[in-house]
């Protein structure tokens, strides 16, 4: 009986174990380059890098127990491997909820992968069955890295803070400044007074859906693949008079048709693909580009199959090339969506590579400027709230 017991108890343990490493060999296994560090770029590309405000718009590392502080092995990203990138900016997203057998073309709300991560994440308890308080808890984390990291790392919130940063990264260039947007409004969980909670706990950037349709509208990847929701325009008043700006990333053609006739501010894609260059569920056609574009926005180009087909840097650059001709050098960005299950060409000390692809294209020292941060940084100095 006794080493029945004892054996039990060394399954107990042993099972533990396992399921608290689960996220790190998940995160691992989901989050993979094409080509591991370090990464061969020409001696006059890393040079014009050297010299580059960069800034990507979509990353998803709040979503795994990893301390953003520390360099890591696995994964896209961390505040070292930001700097080493040369990122001065890096927008932060919140994923609070995931269907189960997740997919491009129809995915329902009724399931939910996050729930499990989040407790074998040992995530606070009240994040189990709250999806606001999954986001607050990003919200959270995003905050207390900031804290520890002896000014490596900077909560912008406004417009004052932005241009504190940009004047501060201008003198010393070994500071990454963060911005917390959602991955999806589901975490309003139906409340409209939820816009102010997650506006007073920092988020700046509002993904309206993510694979699933929500109370908003919408996703590109849902059920219905339907329009703003009557909710889902107050939603969007209430965005707008918050001065948050509103992600179009995900979201259903439709939506996207709906939010543009009534936006009043820049409208921005965190993270897509051009049609023009690889079709798909998510990625924009030109006239949504230029709509996109005529309201003062920027579109984030991604790094992985779903934005590019093939994950490659001439893809990039071709997706980039192409969102340019369309729109104009003015409103094109990089979305990497390094960290969210994706399958990327590098890791972001990579991103050498791409000033690289951009010079070889043609493209002339100002237009990379613009593209690789320049665009993002004057759309948040004249988009955030003030102060």
């Amino acid at each position: 009986m006794r080493k029945l017991l004892i054996a039990a108890m060394v399954l107990v343990v042993l099972g533990v174990a396992a399921l608290l490493g689960a996220p790190a060999f998940l995160d691992g296994r989901l989050n993979t380059v094409i080509h591991p560090a370090p990464y061969a770029a020409s001696a006059q590309a890393r040079a014009a890098h050297q010299t580059l405000f960069v800034a990507d718009l979509h990353d998803d590392a709040l979503l795994w127990n990893r301390d953003l502080l520390q360099r890591y092995d696995r994964g896209h990203s961390d505040v070292p491997r930001l700097l080493d990138g040369r990122v001065a900016l890096q927008v932060f997203a919140s994923v609070t909820k995931t269907p189960k057998g997740i997919n491009y073309e129809r995915n329902s709300a009724d399931t939910d992968s996050i729930t499990l991560l989040a407790m074998v994440q040992r995530w606070p308890v009240a994040t189990w069955s709250s999806l606001l308080q999954r986001a607050l808890y990003h919200s959270d984390k995003l905050k207390r890295a900031v804290a520890d990291s002896e000014g490596r790392m900077v909560l912008v919130q406004s417009r004052q803070d932005m241009a504190a940063f940009v004047q501060a990264w201008t003198q010393d260039p070994h500071r990454v400044a963060a911005v917390l947007a959602t991955e999806g409004l589901h975490p309003l969980e139906g409340k409209l007074g939820n816009v102010d909670r997650l506006f007073d706990a920092g988020f700046r950037i509002a993904g309206l859906t993510h694979f699933f349709d929500n109370e908003v509208g919408g996703s590109a990847h849902g059920i219905e693949k339907g329009e703003l929701t009557p909710f889902g325009r107050q939603v969007v008043a209430r965005l707008e008079a918050k001065g948050m700006l509103i992600d179009l990333a995900h979201a259903s053609k439709p939506l996207i048709d709906d939010v543009l006739a009534v936006a009043k501010r820049p409208v921005l894609v965190s993270h897509t693909g051009v049609a023009g260059t690889c079709p798909g569920p998510r990625n924009l056609k030109d006239d949504h580009l230029k709509r996109i574009a005529a309201t003062g926005g920027v579109v984030g180009i991604g790094y992985w199959d779903g934005a590019i087909c093939e994950p490659s840097v001439l893809n990039i650059v071709r997706a980039i090339r192409y969102a340019v001709d369309t729109v104009g050098v003015g409103h094109v960005a990089l979305g990497s969506d390094f960290n969210g299950a994706t399958r990327t060409p590098f890791d972001v000390t990579g991103l050498p590579q791409v000033t690289e692809g951009l010079l070889a294209a043609g493209f002339s020292a100002d237009d990379i400027r613009a593209i690789m941060g320049g665009n993002v940084q004057r759309l948040l100095l004249q988009s955030l709230p003030a102060s």
